[in-house]
């Protein structure tokens, strides 16, 4: 595999000098700046060998780097060694920006080059802003790697659905009506929407386009006064056909969007520049007055309305009675030696798939036993796979797609003898988890003034976890979804009923074990206060907290109470849908402690 690297990164080179390159940045995106993206465009991974899902290669003539953050940095040393491709850990104080590394290597005068497709508008406007200071040029190149990615998988084609009303709560129509006055108090005639999940949410469509993403690759112009479905033919059904035609939705093909840009005579038109990429923006007539700011969708979208919120509520449900049946099992199999990281998985899929309504993962499931679990992503491989023991700890990090929506939890399950060091650990994210569960905060609050409540237990230790706290998830949609955050970075988007977001602190140590508590919540209001009124977070993940890693002296009554009442309500919820042994398993797991 690494000579296979070697001599890809070594074709790439090839083409540098008849195209006058001096350096090619190659990201993990795709033409929609999506966080998963489609075989076809796993640029950054076919031509470095890492397979994380974020990173970004820099190839030079003589030197090549790769840039990730914390979540890969154990993945990414052992995928890198070998390669000639270096290692760039983000958010180290060592560590130089891309920008940096190129003004290190580049002489003034030079370029560096990027396919305009893969980089937002934003982005190639703060590289060039960067790079100017030292003299160097941005040069919008195509895609480098079309005449020497000989087997590269095409563009998906698989056909797009439509997702029923009892699902989505809102028709279409509704959805455009609703984005269309939200143009109209901005004095804007069109939208052009590039996120797909924003254009699922919208049209009311799904596909399966993206693995574990039930999304369809296409663009989306609305005007105040017609729809346009930028999508290749083959993925429109004539089912969906007659239902875009009935919204009065127009066709064009995929491929075709610049052309249809660079002729649009409308007034003006919306783009946000963080989720549009450069070739897009580069494409609209000149003569159309370009608005930049966010796209109305991704608001609408993040607030859940009463149908969707039902549906998670029931989703949750079924995907706790899987998780019971998945932790009983669990349970009673460490012990003959036989469960590996790899059987595991396949068998939470087993007790998953035979929920109604669902559709599949909602990303590959994170099994990481002892050190595994403290690699951030880690994703076992027959290679790394190893055998589970009576114990030390389980990190297990998994979720489902269902029609009436999405769901993601991690677990930290003590299979047998743990260390005071573990213990402790384990308390203390729990500490930090059910401080921001308890969270009530004045509305207008914002994500990163709450970031604090889940990193305290654990930043009086001086530890620290170097990746969000909360991040939003998609009603049959993403699982990382925005706007809204809890993270230590500023993010202006404040909480608002109806938002969904994930709490899940963590700590790792590398070599020995990784913690990480992951319950899903929904903003609620919590009545008036002073100077106005108050939310709260309702926990809408079901399924038991592992009760062996607690040291119950280092918890207050109040988080005892906390947990108490939280499992009181897993077994009132899901003990109706289990068989008498499995009601039995349930009721020792969520006993007070």
């Amino acid at each position: 595999m690494k000579q296979n690297i070697k001599e890809r990164v070594h074709a790439l080179r090839m083409t540098f000098h008849p195209n006058y390159i001096k350096a090619f940045i190659i990201p993990s995106t795709d033409p929609h700046l999506s966080e998963y993206v489609a075989p076809h465009w796993m640029s950054r991974e076919w031509i470095s060998g890492f397979t994380g899902s974020a990173g970004t290669a820099v190839i030079l003539m003589d030197k090549a780097g790769l840039w990730t953050d914390s979540r890969y940095f154990l993945q990414a040393e052992k995928e890198l060694e070998g390669s000639g491709i270096t290692l760039y850990k983000e958010m180290l104080p060592e560590t130089p920006s891309i920008t940096e590394f190129l003004c290190q290597h580049l002489k003034p005068g030079e370029s560096v080059s990027i396919d305009g497709k893969m980089f937002s508008v934003q982005q190639v406007e703060q590289m060039k802003e960067e790079l100017a200071v030292h003299q160097l040029q941005v040069d919008i190149f195509g895609d480098p790697l079309k005449n020497i990615w000989k087997d590269r998988p095409s563009i998906p084609d698989s056909p797009a659905f439509i997702y029923d009303i009892k699902y989505a709560g809102k028709s279409c129509e509704e959805k455009i009506s609703a984005i269309r006055s939200e143009l109209k108090k901005k004095g804007v005639y069109a939208l052009f929407i590039s996120a797909l999940d924003e254009i699922a949410w919208t049209l009311n469509l799904r596909g399966n386009d993206v693995h574990c993403n039930p999304v369809i690759v296409s663009y989306l112009l609305i005007t105040q006064d017609e729809v346009t479905y930028f999508v290749s033919p083959e993925k429109v059904t004539p089912e969906v056909e007659t239902y875009l035609k009935k919204q009065q939705i127009g066709i064009q093909k995929y491929d075709e969007v610049e052309t249809f840009l660079n002729s649009f005579s409308g007034e003006n038109i919306l783009i946000d520049p963080r989720k549009t990429n450069y070739a897009i923006y580069s494409a609209i007539h000149p003569k159309c007055s370009i608005i930049r700011g966010e796209s109305p969708v991704t608001l609408l979208k993040a607030i859940r309305n009463e149908q969707e919120i039902a549906g998670i509520h029931a989703a949750m449900q079924r995907d706790g009675v899987a998780l019971v049946r998945f932790l009983k099992w669990l349970e009673e199999s460490v012990s003959t030696g036989k469960e590996t990281e790899l059987s595991i998985d396949k068998k939470l899929h087993e007790f998953r798939a035979a929920q109604p309504l669902y559709m599949g993962e909602s990303f590959d499931t994170i099994a990481g036993y002892k050190e595994h679990g403290a690699i951030v992503h880690y994703s076992a491989t027959p290679e790394s796979d190893v055998p589970l023991q009576p114990k030390g700890f389980l990190l297990l990090d998994s979720g489902a797609q269902y029609l009436d929506g999405t769901t993601d939890i991690t677990r930290t399950i003590a299979l047998g003898e743990l260390t005071e060091e573990e213990k402790t650990d384990y308390t203390l994210i729990l500490k930090g988890h059910i401080a921001l569960a308890m969270a009530k905060f004045p509305a207008g609050t914002r994500g990163a003034q709450l970031d604090v409540l889940a990193r305290m237990p654990i930043w009086n230790h001086r530890m620290n976890f170097l990746h969000g706290t909360g991040h939003g998830v998609g009603h049959f949609l993403s699982v990382h979804e925005g706007p809204q955050s809890i993270r230590m970075n500023e993010n202006p988007v404040i909480l608002q009923p109806g938002m969904i977001t994930s709490n899940e602190p963590g700590v790792y140590k590398a070599g020995s074990h990784g913690i990480r508590t992951e319950n899903l919540t929904l903003v609620c209001k919590d009545g008036e206060g002073m100077f106005g009124e108050y939310l709260k977070f309702e926990t809408i993940t079901l399924c038991p907290i592992c009760k062996k890693g607690i040291i119950k002296e280092m918890l207050t009554k109040e988080e005892i109470e906390w947990l108490n009442n939280y499992h009181q309500t897993v077994y009132e919820k899901l003990s109706p849908d289990l068989n008498e042994e499995e009601k039995v398993w349930l009721q020792e797991a969520t006993t007070s402690i």
